[in-house]
């Protein structure tokens, strides 16, 4: 089964990787803004395991294209398309990681902490309701998690374009089975050490104001990549797309950043 929608006109080189996990549809905007001069692809998450997700797009990789292809991989979705690139590497002729995690257990430390920093007494509090809702057994706790990114968006985004996020797909079911799988994959080491196995360009894009340390993207990496850079935006939080100041010239770095023969 193929779990993706295209977007413009074939060639579909660019495969765009949401987070989460379970955060479908969250790149539509970027898909259709891009679509206006290359083809792509943004390709769904329904496993609920990293082996599921990887065949999935490995399968949705092969249906669209007959070689390799730009993966561009936001927030959860950096881990998943770096994990793709070091297990699939002759699919993947370029890996772009935008407001990725992480990549080490101890650049974590101090997430939550910036997080709540940021918001004001009544947000606190509903943060703490819903985290309290999430961990009882409430009949519609997608809604609650959907409700919990939207206060989060106020810690992680600096300068925010009004935006309706309806159509992304929260789903909690998928969130805690993945997450957890992969959280234990950082704090072994393994998931860094798969970038010895990674041999194409990557490119990390990474908001200053994001409360995801880039410093937890750029050291890590920068030590086991044979091709890595970074560019970092100023004003700009985790959603480079949703950032007033930032918007601009995040699209235009992944204009440049995609293979040539893609444009």
């Amino acid at each position: 089964m193929i779990v993706a929608k295209a977007y413009g006109k074939p060639p579909y080189q660019t495969f765009l990787i949401h987070g989460g996990p379970g955060a479908a549809g969250e790149m539509a905007g970027v898909a259709a803004f891009l679509s206006e001069k290359v083809g792509v692809i943004e390709s769904f998450q329904t496993g609920l395991t990293i082996d599921e997700l990887l065949l999935e797009l490995k399968k949705d990789i092969e249906h669209y294209v007959n070689g390799p292809v730009c993966l561009v991989g936001y927030s959860w979705g950096a881990w998943l398309s770096f994990i793709f690139a070091a297990s699939f590497p002759d699919l993947v002729r370029k890996l772009i990681l935008v407001g990725s995690a992480p990549f080490e257990q101890q650049y974590t430390k101090d997430l939550q902490a910036t997080r709540l920093a940021r918001l004001n007494e009544q947000d606190k509090r509903r943060v703490r309701e819903l985290e309290a809702g999430l961990e009882k057994n409430e009949s519609d706790k997608n809604e609650i998690l959907r409700q919990y990114g939207k206060i989060m968006e106020k810690t992680d985004l600096f300068d925010p374009i009004p935006s309706d996020d309806d159509m992304v797909e929260f789903d909690l079911n998928a969130y805690h089975h993945i997450w957890k799988e992969a959280d234990a994959l950082r704090s072994s080491g393994e998931l860094l050490k798969l970038g010895y196995h990674v041999v194409c360009p990557v490119v990390a894009i990474h908001g200053i104001h994001d409360p995801h340390p880039y410093s937890g993207v750029i050291r890590p990496l920068s030590a086991v990549l044979q091709d890595f850079r970074y560019h970092l935006l100023e004003h700009c939080g985790h959603t480079p797309w949703k950032e007033r100041m930032a918007k601009d010239h995040f699209y235009h770095l992944l204009h440049a950043e995609l293979p040539e023969n893609n444009l």
